[in-house]
């Protein structure tokens, strides 16, 4: 890819003394590309584990890195995430950054977001090791497919399923790396990643250099290259803007979720019939009439509060739900009506 330049920011965790409960199996390895040419599915696992916390450390400002042990842990494929249900019931979401072929633990990092709605700050005040936790998956709706060649684009904590991606690239890939952050020591993993390759990682840290400039980026990118990105809802819209078929990975809802008309929602079990206003969304008409209804994420990506659709057409805005499931399925955090009443088996 001549003329490109690229930054990246990979992450390695330094191993912890072994202790009598960890097991490490080695078996076929993910790589090489037979496992590219089926993408894993994004079918959630019903399975919950409990996993200890056996290693909490922060790895740049504001970003804490957790290692979750277990036995016999389900493998995993670079671009796959975790849902982490922490203490107080919240379930968020994490992108593993750690070694698929270890299948004795599990590493995820996240960064305290001030301004969010509790959950990092909960992971990063609460969370301590020797704690045990409760996981839900791996699954992967951002697989790394074969490709001609590859441009990752990572702003701060989106390097995370980037990192897996990089180390998973067979010998003699053609790849660029763009790594965006405030700071370089808000930057996760970046000393690791910048000896990945002088010649195809680029670290552009705002408070030194601005913005980087994806329109360089981009230009001359072969046809054949797929370009992966997670970042921010600012990088990642304006990377699409450029590339239409980018590849994200999303953990805060889209625009359209914000929902558009009014319509009727009936509760069949329940014999009570709703408005949903064009401002709000089911779950907040539900938990009015039914306010045990379950729920966490508010965005679509854990399934706490799916529920069965009886009739009616749905406008789908989850991250979670295959097109199977979709068929009499919805969560009702995000999605919304087609038609102008929905009856639910509730």
């Amino acid at each position: 890819m001549p003329g490109l330049r690229t930054v990246a920011v990979v992450a390695g965790t330094a191993l912890l003394a072994r202790r009598a409960l960890r097991r490490r199996i080695r078996t076929s390895p993910l790589w090489p590309m037979p496992a590219l040419q089926e993408p894993v599915s994004g079918r959630p696992r019903s399975r919950a584990l409990r996993l200890l916390v056996t290693s909490r450390e922060t790895i740049a400002e504001g970003v804490v890195q957790l290692r979750l042990e277990g036995h016999d842990l389900p493998r995993w494929e670079p671009g796959a995430h975790l849902d982490l249900v922490l203490p107080s019931g919240l379930v968020r979401q994490y992108s593993l950054c750690g070694d698929p072929e270890d299948t004795s633990s599990y590493t995820v990092a996240t960064r305290l977001v001030p301004g969010g709605r509790g959950g990092s700050r909960e992971v990063h005040e609460q969370v301590r090791q020797g704690m045990e936790v409760e996981v839900r998956g791996p699954r992967n709706r951002f697989p790394l497919v074969a490709a001609g060649a590859y441009v990752f684009v990572a702003g701060g904590i989106g390097i995370t399923p980037v990192l897996p991606m990089l180390r998973a690239l067979p010998p003699g890939a053609e790849w660029r790396l763009l790594y965006g952050g405030r700071s370089r020591a808000s930057m996760p993993f970046l000393e690791e990643v910048e000896k990945l390759g002088p010649e195809r990682v680029t670290v552009v840290a705002e408070d030194e250099a601005g913005l980087p400039d994806l329109d360089a980026l981009f230009a001359g990118v072969p046809e054949d290259a797929a370009v992966y990105c997670c970042g921010p809802q600012g990088l990642m819209a304006a990377v699409e803007e450029r590339v239409p078929g980018v590849r994200l990975e999303r953990f805060a809802p889209g625009a359209r979720a914000a929902g558009n008309g009014a319509f009727e929602v009936e509760l069949r079990r329940s014999g009570r019939t709703l408005t949903v206003p064009a401002g709000s969304s089911v779950l907040a008409a539900v938990r009015a009439e039914l306010p045990d209804t379950l729920y966490s994420c508010e965005q679509g990506f854990c399934g706490t509060c799916r529920q069965r659709v009886l009739q009616g057409e749905v406008d789908h805005r989850d991250e979670l739900l295959t097109d199977g499931e979709r068929g009499d399925s919805m969560l009702i955090c995000v999605s919304r009506a087609r038609s102008e009443r929905l009856v639910l088996d509730m």
